[in-house]
């Protein structure tokens, strides 16, 4: 039996319950696809947090680095004001980092989202 023989075989639809399945399937297929893009732009959104955060982390101790060299270069106190600069600057980076990781937290909460723990990956991987 072909594919004619197939489709003479299924009961004839009025025109109304074909619309009515035809949008069915419309909107199921809207769903699915802003369900998809609202992932995306969750997962797009959480990379831009991450990618602020390394900025901070590496922006202070780059600051704190250069400044370091100025006084060094300016007072003549060759390695102690970049020692300085690198930990003065290590420490504000980590304090910046700390403070944008809780905004975030904070905003996730008040939007309702609970952030999840990430399980721990114990399993070695086999090369």
């Amino acid at each position: 039996m072909g594919l004619s023989g197939y489709l003479m075989s299924l009961p004839p639809e009025s025109r109304e319950e074909a619309i009515k399945r035809l949008n069915e399937q419309a909107d199921a297929l809207e769903r699915r696809t802003e369900n998809r893009l609202a992932q995306e732009l969750a997962g797009q959104k959480a990379a831009s947090q991450a990618w602020k955060i390394i900025a901070d982390l590496f922006g202070g101790v780059f600051v704190g680095l250069a400044l370091g060299f100025g006084i060094d270069h300016f007072a003549g106190t060759s390695p102690v004001g970049i020692i300085g600069g690198v930990l003065v600057g290590f420490a504000i980076s980590v304090w910046m980092a700390w403070r944008t990781a809780k905004r975030i937290q904070a905003e996730a909460e008040a939007s309702g989202v609970r952030p999840q723990a990430v399980p721990f990956d114990d399993e070695e991987e086999d090369a």
